[in-house]
Parts: structure tokens; C-alpha cells; sequence
């Protein structure tokens, strides 16, 4: 396929960073955004164990972040991926391309989040390490995993055949890296600003031959952790990207195009705020509905262990019965019956009926219906 480049924008040279932003301008939006994370904030900080009720956030995220880049999959396969990965200890199971890749992208945001609480900086080396991670296996491991490119790239326009946008040049990436870390270490931007500008460039430099947009917007989810904006890797961007995709491409591109950085700016932290106000809402819901199951469970079940039976299926939404017995702690007689139970109150429903040595695999439906995309 030929690709036509009358309409493509060139990377700014010798423009980062940028000289000035109109901080006067980007008053109003940096103060809604700073005041609706802090809202968001305000309650993950009052969850009992936000890592258990917010990993379908995690899930939903690697969902949408990877469809902004064609790669279409939904929850439950992604779900059902990682039931049966984890229960055939490490080998892939037969699936899509597609499927791999977003687990993957969960896969990648644990392991930063995982570095990141044992010590490691956000530096140059723990991006190649993510990147090495979002790209281990499936179409991704022949797109030199870890690696800064050394070959020019392109962001191009599939429908249209036109490259939209020429990232830096592979022999100025390094000098391009350097500004770019130094940039995030030395400036003196508020938090919020200091990660959006870091974003665009980390974009317009596009460091790797394939999954830049994916680690760009994980770098968002970390600057703003290790800034101590968020006090839990638990805030994603997405969502408000996707449904604004054409807005967020023009917006990146007029960086380049015609220095507007401030232009970028609000319509980052318009996307923040907003992401904010949706996070905090699926959150709460998240959150009352495990208090809801969590009297339901203890109705249901008589048991000691229902609290060990909610905490799992809260974490793993789709899952194999003998991953449940396995893993959730409860003696396997135990979870046996609770596993029955569940199915009886329809709290769980089966997608899969056992078969032969395949045991079966359960959906818990009001979870799922809250954060399906």
C-alpha cells in the first residue's frame, strides 16, 4: 500500500520544550482538573483494598487505550484470556492476536506498577522494561520489544493512504529522550501540566517501532503517581481520548504544526477533569457494589470464608472453578459449595460447562455490567 505525505506534519525540532505556556489560560482548566483527581483521590484513599475493586478499571483501560489503536477486543475475552493463561501456568492458549495484545497492555501496567512500588524510577531504562513487557510475545515480539527504533516511523492514515504525522528521526531520538527525561526531572510545570506536555513529545517522538500510543498513555498513569497526584496507579485517561480520538490526533499534531502547546494543554486537562468525573462515578459503583455483595455473600453462604470468595471473584470476573478452588485461600471441599451456591443465587453465572479434564468457567455478571466497554 502507498502512502501519500502532502498533508503530514514533521516533528518540531529544536521547539522542546516548549519556551512559554499561558498559565493565565490554562488557570481555569488546571484547577478543575486538579480538584476532580483530588476528588477521585479522596476516595481511593478510603477503600479498604483498591488494588482487588479497581482492577477492572486496569482491565477496562487496556481495553480502550489498545482500541484507540485498532486493536478491537472486549472485557469478557480478555476475562476469559487471562483465566485460561493463568490456569495453563504461562503457555498461551489458542486466541486472537488481538486478545494477546491487550492482555498484554494489563500485563505491562502491572509490572510498571510493581517496579515502581519496589524503588525503580521512572527513567528511560523502566520504559524500555514496559515496553519489552507490552510487547513479549504475539505479533508484538517481531517489533523489536524494548528497543528504541532505528529505523524512521510513521503514523499514517489507513482509509485516507496519507501519513498524518513523521516522528523524530532514529539518529536524533537519543539527544530527543534526553530533553524529554531532563524535561520531566528539572521543570517546574505543576504536576498536571508537567504530564501533559510530557505525553505529546513522548508521542511526537514516537521511541519505538510499534506501541508508543499504549506506553504514552501508561507514562500518564505513572507521572501522575509518582508526582503523588494519585495515591494509587488507579486513574487511566482512555476512555475520554477514544470518544474524542480525531480532537486528540489534531490537537498533537498542531504541537508541531504551529507551537500550540496551549491548545494541547487545556485539551488534556479538560480530558483529565472529565476522566476524573467518570472514574470517581464507576468507582463508587464499584465500590457500593461490593458492599452489597459483601452482606449478600454472608447471607448466602453461612460460611467464614465469604469474604475469601468475594475478595477472588472481584479480582478474577470471569475464572475457571478450579482456578477459584486453587487460589482464593477457602479448602477446596469448601469452595466447592460455595461455587454451587453462587450458581443457585445467580451471582455467577456459567459461560463454559465443564468438559472432560476443561473445567468450567463463571462469570460474575454484576461486576462485569458495570465495566464492559
Amino acid at each position: 500500500m502507498d502512502f501519500h505525505f502532502e498533508d503530514a506534519v514533521r516533528y518540531h525540532y529544536g521547539k522542546f520544550p516548549p519556551a512559554s505556556l499561558d498559565l493565565e489560560q490554562l488557570l481555569d482548566p488546571l484547577l478543575k482538573a486538579t480538584d476532580a483527581v483530588a476528588r477521585y483521590d479522596q476516595m481511593l484513599k478510603t477503600m479498604h483494598n483498591s488494588e482487588i475493586l479497581l482492577a477492572p478499571l486496569r482491565n477496562q483501560e487496556a481495553v480502550i487505550s489498545s482500541r484507540i489503536e485498532g486493536t478491537i477486543s472486549t472485557m469478557d475475552e480478555i476475562l476469559k484470556y487471562e483465566a485460561d493463561h493463568d490456569a495453563e501456568k504461562g503457555t498461551a492458549v489458542s486466541t486472537r492476536s488481538e486478545i494477546i495484545e491487550t492482555y498484554l497492555y494489563t500485563r505491562a501496567l502491572k509490572a510498571a506498577q510493581k517496579a515502581m512500588e519496589e524503588g525503580y524510577l521512572l527513567t528511560q531504562s523502566l520504559i524500555k522494561t514496559i515496553h519489552q513487557s507490552l510487547l513479549s510475545f504475539g505479533r508484538g515480539s517481531l517489533k523489536s520489544p524494548g528497543k528504541f527504533k532505528t529505523e524512521q516511523n510513521y503514523l499514517a492514515d489507513k482509509s485516507s493512504k496519507s501519513i498524518s504525522f513523521i516522528p523524530i528521526s532514529p539518529e536524533k531520538l537519543r539527544d530527543g529522550m534526553d530533553s524529554l527525561f531532563n524535561y520531566m526531572k528539572q521543570s517546574g510545570h505543576p504536576p498536571l501540566l508537567k504530564t501533559a506536555v510530557t505525553h505529546i513529545e513522548f508521542e511526537a517522538l514516537h521511541p519505538f517501532k510499534d506501541g508508543n500510543g499504549r506506553i504514552g498513555r501508561i507514562l500518564i498513569t505513572l507521572m501522575l503517581w509518582s508526582s503523588g497526584i494519585i495515591s494509587s496507579p488507579h486513574f487511566y485517561v482512555s476512555g475520554y481520548l477514544e470518544d474524542n480520538k480525531n480532537e486528540y490526533i489534531e490537537r498533537m499534531r498542531d504541537v508541531s504544526r504551529s507551537g500550540d502547546w496551549d491548545g494541547w494543554c487545556a485539551f488534556f486537562l479538560k480530558a483529565v477533569e472529565r476522566q476524573a468525573v467518570n472514574n470517581l462515578a464507576l468507582a463508587e459503583s464499584i465500590r457500593d457494589l461490593y458492599k452489597e455483595m459483601k452482606q449478600r455473600f454472608a447471607g448466602i453462604l453461612a460460611s467464614k470464608w465469604s469474604v475469601n470468595a468475594l475478595d477472588f471473584i472481584f479480582g478474577n470476573p470471569v475464572f475457571r472453578n478450579n482456578r477459584f478452588t486453587k487460589n482464593s485461600g477457602i479448602p477446596s471441599a469448601t469452595a466447592a459449595r460455595i461455587t454451587r451456591v453462587l450458581l443457585e443465587h445467580d451471582l455467577i453465572k456459567t459461560v463454559e460447562e465443564a468438559s472432560g479434564r476443561r473445567p468450567a468457567l463463571y462469570s460474575f455478571e454484576p461486576l462485569l455490567e458495570l465495566v464492559r466497554v
